[in-house]
């Protein structure tokens, strides 16, 4: 059977949930309840496994926080034998505009630990992932609170819709490809 393995970055902690900075988590809860998964706990993640027309996708979502994401990506990698090729992070951008969502097939970490973390890991930053536009409407020096802070009621809607695009873009990368996942995805505006 075909496998993936999607991550979504986050930490781990209720004074974390629904931040910016954990869209990785929130896509990931979306698209394992809209098929029918249920998240455990095991090896430095909680993992969910779906079937889809014949493949096995097995989402984690590492406990390790945010700067150590890569030893989760790298041991399930190791586990389950899956080649980067069919890796797909899902990862909060501040580069990226709210309105946006980008798919790319690798780059630079941008100053995401997450990325830092599975780019030193792996050895190359060439594995799929989806950018999820967070914007950076934040005064001078207030990064942090920007990306650790929660969802404005103005950008609520926006982001709901934009989850559930992320899902189906998970879809299209398991199903096609990451080309086709890029065409259906990166020229959407919200």
């Amino acid at each position: 059977m075909d496998k993936f393995l999607i991550v979504g970055l986050g930490n781990i902690g209720t004074e974390y949930e629904h931040t910016r900075h954990n869209i990785g988590f929130d896509i990931l809860d979306f698209f394992v309840q809209q098929k029918g998964g249920i998240f455990q706990s095991d090896r430095l993640a909680f993992k969910a496994e779906v079937k889809l027309k014949g493949k096995l996708i097995i989402c984690i979502k590492p406990t390790t926080f945010m700067n150590l994401s890569g030893k989760a990506v790298k041991y399930w990698m190791d586990k389950e034998k899956i080649d980067v090729n069919r890796v797909f992070v899902l990862v909060d951008e501040l580069a990226v505009p709210l309105e946006k969502i980008k798919i790319k097939p690798g780059g630079s970490d941008g100053g995401h630990n997450g990325l830092k973390s599975i780019q030193e890991l792996l050895g190359h930053s060439n594995y799929p992932r989806l950018r999820f536009g967070i914007g950076n409407d934040f005064p001078k020096g207030r990064q942090v609170e920007h990306v650790l802070g929660k969802w404005t009621k103005k950008e609520e809607a926006i982001v709901a819709k934009k989850i559930e695009i992320s899902s189906e873009a998970i879809v299209h990368f398991v199903l096609t490809d990451l080309q086709h996942a890029m065409g259906a995805i990166n020229n959407l505006t919200f």
